[in-house]
């Protein structure tokens, strides 16, 4: 089998993950695919929720404006949080039929499998041209190279280790946002003797209580173990995984017992109702709670890292690169520096609930949430986070799988042992 057969049908196995991005998972339709012709932009993305489309289309007009020559046709594909997306795309790129870019996100799992592949074109002149090893930190970069060859954008930044709040019942019964497990437990207990659902647990999607237990795990052994994990230079039968699955079982006794049935806006939606005190949920529910909710930062909702996870970021980026096959690279790649431009993203990210990964953004242009996380990343340790683009999607589809499982039979033995051979089967990073 090719290594490009490999890539697309990993990636199309990731129709039983259900990956998010952020506001991603709104139906929609799209147009078919035209022909890749010189003057049309094709952009594939799973960007169809409000937020998200609207931002979208804010860049491809201020694309357009500076580019008019070309037509943007907007390729978003509804449905399955991305995964239909994801599949698509699959097939699109082993038919030889690439759309001008697409959306991936950052890390060594999706990005890195077209790279492998050979279906995607180095952008270490566009990087040179622009200006922008200056303008994104190192560290991100170091997510978008492979042999020494950057091979995407940023558009955006998220943050996957955030704990969501409900500041009226927290002043209520004189909590504060759980720095420490420990300090969870005993927040959970309070709640729960009000008759307050204390944890907000979404898995509708397959996905949710694995970005739980991942954040769990960084708090727990900490940023240096946690990348040795997903490097492969550690053991997942550690004793540091272990007690983080444990403590991750514990907490789902705190959980409502629906969240097999609930997408995570609803679980967001059972704090702000304040019928939950907590949720663990990557910063695009901070777009859920102003867009779509209207609440604001602060009194609407309040935001912590994750317990044990202070002084790292979770980094979540969506990113665009240039597939080698298109056939018109010079549209593609005047598309990105629009996509990359301190202009494009000021644009753009305001609009998603997201902020710029650039590190001359201006903090201004967000709100107190947006302000907090910029800092956060322009200062704290950034790790990948499991099921976002950190490894490879046969190692995410057998976590989110083995999750399934834990998360009804609660058997720790049994999912450590399941990681691990996951880990052999698909080797790390």
């Amino acid at each position: 089998m090719s290594i490009k057969k490999r890539a697309g049908m990993a990636l199309a196995s990731v129709l039983a993950l259900g990956t998010i991005a952020a506001c991603g998972t709104q139906p929609s339709t799209t147009s078919s695919s035209p022909a890749n012709g010189s003057k049309q932009l094709q952009i594939f993305s799973w960007w169809t929720g409000v937020a998200s489309s609207k931002a979208l289309a804010a860049l491809n007009t201020q694309f357009v404006k500076e580019y008019p020559q070309f037509k943007v046709i907007n390729e978003a594909v509804a449905g399955g949080a991305g995964s239909n997306a994801k599949a698509v795309l699959a097939s699109r790129m082993e038919a030889g039929n690439p759309p001008s870019t697409f959306q991936v996100h950052a890390g060594h799992g999706q990005l890195y499998s077209w790279v492998q592949a050979g279906d995607m074109s180095s952008l270490n002149a566009l990087y040179r041209q622009q200006g922008w090893y200056h303008d994104y930190p190192q560290s991100l970069l170091n997510l978008l190279t492979f042999h020494g060859k950057i091979y995407a954008v940023p558009v955006d930044m998220q943050r996957g280790n955030v704990l969501w709040y409900n500041p009226t019942l927290f002043h209520r019964y004189h909590l504060t946002p759980p720095r420490t497990f420990t300090q969870f437990f005993q927040d959970a207990q309070v709640l729960k003797s009000h008759g307050i659902t204390p944890l907000a647990l979404a898995n509708h999607g397959n996905w949710e209580a694995t970005l739980l237990w991942s954040d769990v795990l960084l708090g727990t052994v900490g940023p240096t173990q946690y990348d040795a994990l997903l490097a492969g230079h550690a053991s997942w039968t550690s004793p540091g995984v272990v007690q983080a699955t444990q403590t991750f079982t514990r907490m789902l006794k705190y959980a409502n017992t629906d969240y097999t049935a609930l997408h995570w806006q609803q679980a967001d939606q059972l704090v702000a109702q304040g019928k939950a005190g907590m949720n663990v949920m990557g910063d695009w529910a901070q777009g859920y709670f102003t867009t779509d909710l209207h609440l604001t930062p602060g009194t609407g909702f309040g935001w912590a890292p994750t317990p044990g996870t202070q002084g790292t970021f979770a980094v979540v980026s969506d990113v665009f690169g240039l597939p080698s096959h298109v056939k018109n690279k010079t549209a593609t790649l005047d598309y990105l520096k629009v996509l990359g431009s301190a202009k494009g993203q000021a644009i753009f990210n305001p609009l998603k609930g997201t902020f710029s990964p650039r590190l001359d953004a201006n903090p201004k242009a967000y709100d107190a949430y947006s302000r907090s996380a910029m800092q956060s990343y322009k200062r704290d340790k950034l790790v990948l986070v499991i099921g976002q683009g950190a490894v490879n999607p046969g190692f995410t589809n057998a976590v989110n799988n083995a999750m399934e499982i834990l998360v009804s039979n609660h058997n720790v033995s049994q999912f450590v042992h399941s990681l691990a051979s996951a880990a052999q089967a698909n080797p790390l990073p």
